[in-house]
């Protein structure tokens, strides 16, 4: 017996021996990348800004530091955090079949949007995707402009109160208008954001986004036990609450509602949406709940937490991305007069002085707006920051990264690679010309990640942005109030202007 526990005695301390070897030669590895002094346990943490302005002037700080390298590592704690943003470095990452696994900092993410498209991993991850990519067909996108156009035209009819030369913020404005859009296209329930902008469900979006970015960045709110007793576990969860409960209700309803010979009628709708340049009133269009209680290929049916997953996500994912985008492309439009005369020059030779809804062979004209929308993703990325959990040991040039370590992709600083983008701060749409963009290489501009996990609704924020930007400027003259230096980045989970984005606005038609 002695002689038992003994061997049992000696195995544990070898492989535990082992196991700390092992843990050392990784450490070794990481500190062989350049980035800041670490210390033991603590490692960068403490040396991290706590609010998001100065947290993102630290990460634009050290980009510049180590911009040769094209990276630098952190330590949160005893976590190794390696950022890349040189497009070779950037494809090993994103166009591989095998680095699928989102970052473990997403897991912050799960109380909210559960184990949907954006969080889970391996076959679920597989099944969703190839579930939820027919969703956003052309054919199903023509559906959503048309509530792209309606809540477009409510905010126009907004703007036009302010439109009498004043100086004003527009980032609400625009931001509560898409989050109606993205209500309605994925609920088809509107909360009249624009209307009611003191809504709980509204302030709940905006707030739960702030608390995931905070924690992540803060290794002792990690634990649960923690984050609760000394962090925002409360706040947490009551945003939680009024989300998952408004989410809950409308699906519930939509269920209780659809019998299965509605629901063979919706599926026929799907299958026969042949007019894809056909405005379509709001009674006759079609959510992406909708399309999500109808059955899969294989004949089975999504339960009501895995809708509710893929619903949050879509809410989560839709919303202050396409805004911010479309903030940050106005106020470049707007500071740049050669830029905004080819973009009425552009509308005109499409609409003329009609005031109809854009179609979607409108939306395919509008090339200009096109290249100033992808030119201003390219200086202020929606998401300024994604990661992924390598799953294998990577050679990123002279360095080699262990396998589990997390490496975040940065757009800021890969998109000003003069490489690729000579005169980087210029803010030039002709950069996203055919003839242009033709050598670039792909994966030195990734607003919507690349590869294999791609961002599912790239061409429906493209549309979004399209028509909500045509109709600004089909009815405005727009003329920037800030410098660049005034904007003030803040890299939150989304990438955001400080104190907004303030304009004056010119009517065109009196």
């Amino acid at each position: 017996m002695a002689a038992a526990v003994i061997v049992v005695l000696a195995v544990a301390i070898v492989l535990f021996t082992a196991w700390l070897f092992k843990e050392e030669l990784a450490r070794k590895k990481i500190n062989s990348l350049p980035g800041p002094v670490a210390v033991p346990i603590l490692g960068n943490a403490h040396q991290l800004e706590t609010n998001s302005r100065g947290f993102f002037l630290q990460m634009e700080k050290f980009m510049q530091e180590f911009f040769k390298n094209g990276m630098f590592r952190l330590w949160l704690g005893t976590k190794p955090i390696v950022a890349v943003y040189k497009a070779e470095y950037t494809e090993i990452v994103l166009q591989s079949s095998k680095h699928l696994d989102k970052a473990d900092e997403y897991k912050f993410l799960h109380p909210w949007l559960g184990t949907g498209l954006l969080t889970s991993t391996g076959s679920k991850w597989k099944m969703r995707r190839r579930l939820l990519t027919p969703t956003f067909h052309f054919k199903i996108l023509n559906d959503f402009v048309g509530v792209f156009h309606d809540q477009a035209s409510i905010m126009v009819k907004r703007l036009s109160q302010v439109s009498d030369g004043r100086e004003f913020n527009i980032f609400n404005y625009i931001t509560l208008c898409a989050l109606d859009i993205i209500c309605e296209t994925a609920m088809g329930r509107t909360v009249e954001a624009q209307s009611n902008s003191d809504s709980d469900y509204v302030k709940s979006v905006n707030k739960m986004t702030e608390l995931v970015l905070q924690r992540q960045r803060t290794p002792w709110y990690w634990p649960d036990f923690l984050y609760n007793t000394i962090g925002y576990g409360k706040e947490h969860d009551r945003c939680l609450k009024i989300l998952h409960d408004f989410t809950n209700k409308v699906i519930k309803e939509k269920m209780e509602s659809m019998t299965d010979a509605s629901r063979h009628s919706m599926e026929e709708v799907l299958n026969q949406h042949s007019d894809e340049d056909m405005y379509r009133s709001k009674g006759q269009r079609l959510a992406f709940l909708d399309m999500l209680m109808c059955k899969t290929e294989e004949g089975t049916q999504l339960s009501m937490e895995d809708i509710r997953e893929e619903v949050d996500t879509f809410m989560f994912e839709g919303h202050d991305t396409t805004a911010a985008a479309m903030n940050w492309a106005v106020h470049l439009i707007g500071a740049d007069p050669e830029v905004q005369k080819k973009i009425h020059e552009e509308m005109n030779q499409i609409f003329g002085d009609s005031d109809r809804p854009a179609t979607m062979n409108d939306l395919k004209e509008m090339r200009y707006l096109e290249c100033c929308i992808k030119e201003a993703l390219r200086l202020f990325p929606s998401v300024p920051f994604f990661g992924r959990k390598l799953t294998e040991d990577c050679q990123f040039g002279e360095f080699r990264i262990p396998k589990d370590t997390t490496v975040i992709v940065a757009p800021p600083g890969l998109h000003r690679d003069e490489r690729f983008f000579p005169d980087p701060e210029k803010f030039d749409p002709d950069r996203f010309l055919p003839e242009k963009s033709l050598k670039r290489h792909p994966y030195s501009y990734v607003p919507f990640s690349a590869g294999p996990r791609n961002c599912i609704g790239q061409k429906f924020a493209i549309l979004e942005e399209k028509v909500m930007l045509s109709n600004i400027f089909r009815n405005f003259r727009v003329k920037s109030k800030q410098t660049r230096e005034e904007l003030f980045p803040i890299g939150d989970l989304i990438m955001r202007p400080e104190h907004g984005i303030f304009v004056e606005l010119q009517p065109l038609r009196q």
